[in-house]
Formats: C-alpha cells, sequence, structure tokens
C-alpha cells in the first residue's frame, strides 16, 4: 500500500468514527429524562413511570376520605333459627319426659267397717227365708246353721254402687237329741260379697245364705 493510500484509509476511519459518535450521542439526548433503566446489569427490561406521577398539565384528582358509617345505620342481622336444632331439642325434652315415671295414682279410700252384718238365710226344704243381723265375733244360729262374721267392711259408700263383704265361718250345728249332740262341721269359711252372691256361695244341701249389706250401728240384744 503507498502512503497516499494509507493516509485515505485513515481519513475514512476516523470520519466513520465520528460519524457512528455523533449518531451515539444524539440518541442519548432524544430519550426522555424520566426514563430508567433496570438496576440490574445487562437485564435490559425498562419500567414505566411511577403510579403517582401523573402527565404533566394533567390535574390529579383524589379521592375523598373514607368515613365510618354511623352507628344508627348499622343494622345487626338476627340469628337464624336452625329447624334441626330445635327439633332435635324438643324430641330430647319429650324424651326426657318420658323417661320421668308417672305419677303414681292415690290409694283407693279404705273400706268401712261395721260392727254387723245382715245375713239372709233360705230353709230349701221348707223354703223358709229369713233376714237377721249378725254382730262382729258373735254366733248367731239359723236352725242348724251357726253363723260367726269376723269382719264387714263396706266400699264406695255414697256412690252409685257401693259393695258390702264380709268375712264369716258357717258351721252346720244341729242341736242335740235324746242326749246325743253331734259334733259340727264346717260348710264355710271365708268371704260373702253382697254385690256377686254366686262369687263364693254357701255349699249346702239344705240350706243357702248371702250376705246383704254391713249394718252401720250393731244391731239391739
Amino acid at each position: 500500500m503507498t502512503p497516499r493510500n494509507w493516509r485515505g484509509a485513515c481519513w475514512r476511519a476516523l470520519s466513520l468514527g465520528a460519524g457512528l459518535a455523533l449518531a451515539a450521542g444524539l440518541a442519548v439526548l432524544a430519550q426522555p429524562s424520566n426514563q430508567t433503566t433496570g438496576s440490574g446489569a445487562g437485564s435490559g427490561s425498562e419500567s414505566g413511570p411511577p403510579a403517582s406521577e401523573t402527565p404533566p398539565g394533567v390535574p390529579v384528582i383524589q379521592a375523598p376520605p373514607e368515613t365510618e358509617s354511623p352507628s344508627a345505620n348499622v343494622v345487626t342481622s338476627a340469628p337464624i333459627a336452625n329447624p334441626k336444632r330445635e327439633e332435635a331439642a324438643t324430641n330430647a325434652a319429650a324424651k326426657e319426659a318420658e323417661a320421668k315415671p308417672p305419677p303414681a295414682p292415690p290409694p283407693p279410700p279404705k273400706p268401712v267397717r261395721s260392727p254387723a252384718a245382715i245375713v239372709q238365710a233360705l230353709d230349701k226344704v221348707t223354703a223358709e227365708t229369713m233376714r237377721f243381723a249378725v254382730p262382729v265375733g258373735k254366733p248367731i244360729r239359723y236352725k242348724n246353721l251357726v253363723f260367726v262374721v269376723k269382719a264387714c267392711e263396706s266400699t264406695g259408700l255414697g256412690g252409685p254402687s257401693p259393695n258390702a263383704s264380709a268375712y264369716m265361718v258357717v258351721d252346720n250345728a244341729p242341736l242335740p237329741t235324746e242326749g246325743v249332740s253331734p259334733a259340727p262341721k264346717q260348710v264355710f269359711k271365708g268371704w260373702m260379697f253382697a254385690n256377686s252372691p254366686g262369687l263364693n256361695p254357701l255349699q249346702s244341701p239344705t240350706y243357702d245364705a248371702w250376705l246383704i249389706a254391713c249394718m252401720a250401728a250393731p244391731p239391739p240384744t
């Protein structure tokens, strides 16, 4: 290469470098002043303007401060009823009521005891009928029968259907004949009921007897 050609090449290289430097300076001046690059070197990411900054000439409108609503406007919601819970509570109360034993019924009134019983006897052979009083604890004879009443009780006095019952012992004791006194034989022992004479009757081929009622006062001697 001749010295002239070498000087021309160097001049062209210097002109090209100056042109590149001038273009780079113009490019830097053309960028906006608020544009910044990322903090990391070589990242190549650019971030936009902050949210708080607005373009020049645009008015900034700020939101009004938040205020709490007055307590008068506060509406409290009532608790929502739970049907299943109420039903479970009702069932539990019903089971508890069923578990408790029912109150015991009042005891029945005690029977009223009387000092004597009224008995009616029948002689089946002669068809003779007699009604007589038998004091409690005192033997009373009707022909060959001897009645001894141990107790006479009445229930339901003052009601529509009072009932009388007597516990008595009846012996068949014939009168002595020609100095011979036969041994007495018991023909009945137990309760007789005035309203149900056939419930526990006297078993005798000759006589029949049943309870009529209990006397409120002892019979005269």
